[in-house]
């Protein structure tokens, strides 16, 4: 079960318990042994239970590899390992019990062809199944960088086979689709600022460029003082272009074994560029949706480019409870709650399980390892039932370790898994098949980005809890390590058809993703600027579709004709219609006029140099207001971008103005809260 993951510098990680009590020097042969009668008393889980565990792992678990580590090394990684199978065991004593009441309402073997199908429909490329001329699947396929292209005809071209072979119908060709006289796509790659990469042109490819950075950056990674290697990320130029060098497939490591030190996970460093960083809050839905589309295919480009086969489940229907809080589906859940809290993101449940963890259990030793008692967890979860909606729950009564159990109840009995059902393998091969922990963390970011709203937002609020329990590890005992091995088999070891043999022998791949998780958790939940930039294109493409199509229209010809005649008849000095000062058009080159509806100065124009970021412009706003606006007190204010080829875009305060606006001149400039 342990594994070898080769990096930059050959790093061995490994599975390690410090707090664990003591192991006997035979243990490593096997992950858990049966407990001789003059075991410690204090150890966590009892005699028969260790038990049952061990013939859990001789029965389903394959046999482990040799070490050559010393008795005691070895022990410590066995206890990890009980951890693990523990938590497995008490999730499968909770389903025995019949508490989880959502069930598979359909599965079925699908061939490759509809696997590449749902592929195409899910990257929002249904046009080229429907054959209709949609707009949107249009102007994305006019955005994809060469590689992406790649990725959506190879998929496209495996679908059109699947149909061929069984004789359906005629299907369209791909030069059709992608207007070329061969085969090969012709996308370029989105286009940054000209500075040259040192990266390794590939054959055929256009020259990748990447910005010059500021001198602002987003630090994550090791506490201060870490001797580990720090590395850079770029997110201007695409994932999958940036690959340089094919890795060979005998270069990746048949058996990995993970190092629990949190120094052996590199320290990244995020350089802002002169549009500064974008979290997923700060675009709009529209946006966001079309930042799914692109992530999927760029996810899949950056595959294929690592030759490493993405392995995605064919997507399945659950039934869930309709009413109640465990086994609910996150969106229904959501809209019960938006009833009584408009605009609320994660459920209460959820909400009210982790504040009550974060007042009281984070220095509570064992949190989340130690498991409450299963009767009161069991008559908490009922009580909760019938008590929570109606606010007559007494909180004071839970201890925490029940705490820890309800909240990693609800994340298992969640119809479908919180990293989705059909990306669950794609997660488990970004670390089996790629070596090097920064490729893994561009796959893992990929993933996020492709999360439903509702799961992205609840993955965020538990990911930022359990960087406070391990915040808290000098009390609570429960390192980054302890925490990923116990959390790894809640998220994804799923209670349908894949909670298997193959999937239980992953622990220390699933704790290890859990961990990257947790550890780069502010780099994952920051969307990308090229995605922003094709993004930009894409609402660009179809604007200018949208006009040629009004342009045949007879009846806005002659609307606009009429227009026409009456801008060029004398204004009249009674009546006229005087528009918003922020509307207005008459505004010289690299001026723009911001609006601050909250505020008692309404707008103001400004003019713009190559030194104005978006909190120089907050800061004017403020200066001038202030002390005028009390409805404002207590808010974060934040500089929007809206209209023109973006949604809504809530910029970042170090955002240069002249940059965002030369990138958007049609935008609307708006100062209001920034979402919560």
């Amino acid at each position: 079960m342990t594994m070898e993951m080769k990096d930059s510098g050959s790093v061995v990680l490994t599975a390690y318990h410090p707090h664990s009590p003591a192991r006997i020097p035979g243990m490593e042969q096997n992950f858990v042994q049966d407990i001789p009668p003059g075991h410690s008393p204090t150890s966590r889980k009892s005699l028969p239970r260790c038990r049952r565990i061990n013939r859990m792992l001789s029965n389903e678990s394959a046999a482990p590899p040799a070490f050559s580590r010393s008795n005691s090394q070895a022990s410590m990684d066995s206890t990890s390992m009980e951890d693990f199978w523990c938590e497995v065991e008490s999730i499968k004593e909770s389903r025995e019990d019949g508490s989880e009441e959502a069930t598979l309402l359909e599965f079925k073997p699908a061939d490759e062809g509809e696997l590449e199908a749902e592929w195409l429909q899910d990257a929002g490329l249904s046009t080229l199944i429907s054959g209709a001329e949609e707009e949107d699947g249009q102007a994305l396929l006019s955005t994809l960088t060469r590689t992406q292209a790649a990725a959506v005809q190879k998929r496209y071209n495996t679908y059109t086979q699947t149909l061929r072979k069984k004789n359906k119908h005629t299907v369209r060709d791909v030069r059709d689709i992608f207007g070329t006289s061969d085969s090969s796509p012709t996308f370029e790659t989105v286009p940054v600022s000209p500075v040259p990469s040192n990266g390794i042109q590939l054959p055929g490819q256009k020259p990748v460029w990447k910005s010059v950075s500021s001198n602002s950056c987003l630090d994550c990674g090791l506490d201060k003082g870490s001797s580990s290697i720090t590395e850079e990320l770029s997110y201007e130029v695409s994932f999958s272009e940036s690959i340089t060098v094919l890795p060979k497939p005998q270069e990746w490591p048949k058996n990995q074994r993970f190092k629990k030190e949190d120094s052996a996970l590199p320290k990244f460093i995020v350089r802002k560029s002169r549009f500064g960083l974008t979290e997923v809050g700060d675009l709009s839905p529209e946006d966001m949706k079309k930042i799914r589309y692109l992530s999927l295919i760029e996810l899949t480009a950056f595959y294929d480019a690592l030759g490493v086969e993405l392995k995605r489940n064919r997507s399945e229907r659950v039934r869930g409870r309709e009413n109640g809080l465990f086994g609910v589906p996150l969106t229904i859940l959501l809209e019960n709650d938006q009833k009584k809290v408009p605009g609320i993101k994660v459920p209460l449940i959820f909400q009210k399980l982790l504040l009550k963890l974060e007042e009281t259990g984070l220095e509570t030793e064992g949190i989340l390892r130690v498991p409450g008692s299963a009767s009161r967890v069991k008559n908490l979860h009922q009580e909760l039932e019938a008590k929570f909606y109606e606010d007559t729950f007494d909180w004071d009564q839970v201890r925490n370790n029940d705490a820890a159990g309800l909240l990693k109840m609800f994340i298992r009995e969640l119809p479908s898994p919180l990293f989705t059902v059909e990306y669950l393998p794609a997660f488990i091969t970004l670390v089996e098949k790629i070596s090097k922990i920064k490729l893994q963390l561009q796959a893992l970011h990929l993933l996020i980005m492709l999360l439903p709203e509702a799961n992205r937002d609840t993955a965020k609020a538990f990911l930022q809890f359990l960087k406070k329990v391990v915040a808290n590890e000098g009390k609570n005992k429960m390192n980054l390590w302890n925490v990923s091995m116990i959390v790894a088999p809640n998220l994804f070891i799923y209670k349908g058809k894949h909670a298997n043999q193959q999937e239980m022998q992953a622990a220390t791949t699933t704790a290890h993703i859990v961990r990257l998780l947790i550890r780069y958790q502010d780099i994952l939940w920051t969307v990308p600027s090229f995605l922003i930039s094709q993004v930009r294109k894409m609402n660009e493409a179809a604007m200018n579709n949208s006009k040629r199509q009004l342009m045949f229209d007879k009846g806005v010809r002659k609307l606009l004709r009429r227009k026409t005649m009456e801008r060029e008849r004398p204004e009249r000095s009674e009546g006229a219609v005087t528009f918003p000062p922020y509307l207005q058009t008459d505004i010289p080159e690299g001026v723009i006029r911001v609006y601050a509806p909250l505020h008692s100065k309404v707008s103001m124009a400004i003019q713009l140099n190559s030194q104005t970021k978006a909190k120089d412009i907050l800061a004017r706003f403020h200066c001038e207001n202030s002390g005028s606006s009390q409805n404002m007190r207590g808010q974060i204010q934040s500089l929007h971008e809206i209209g023109g080829n973006i949604g809504q875009h809530c910029l970042d305060p170090d955002a240069y103005m002249l940059d965002v606006y030369r990138a958007n001149p049609q935008a609307e400039w708006v100062i209001k809260p920034k979402a919560s």
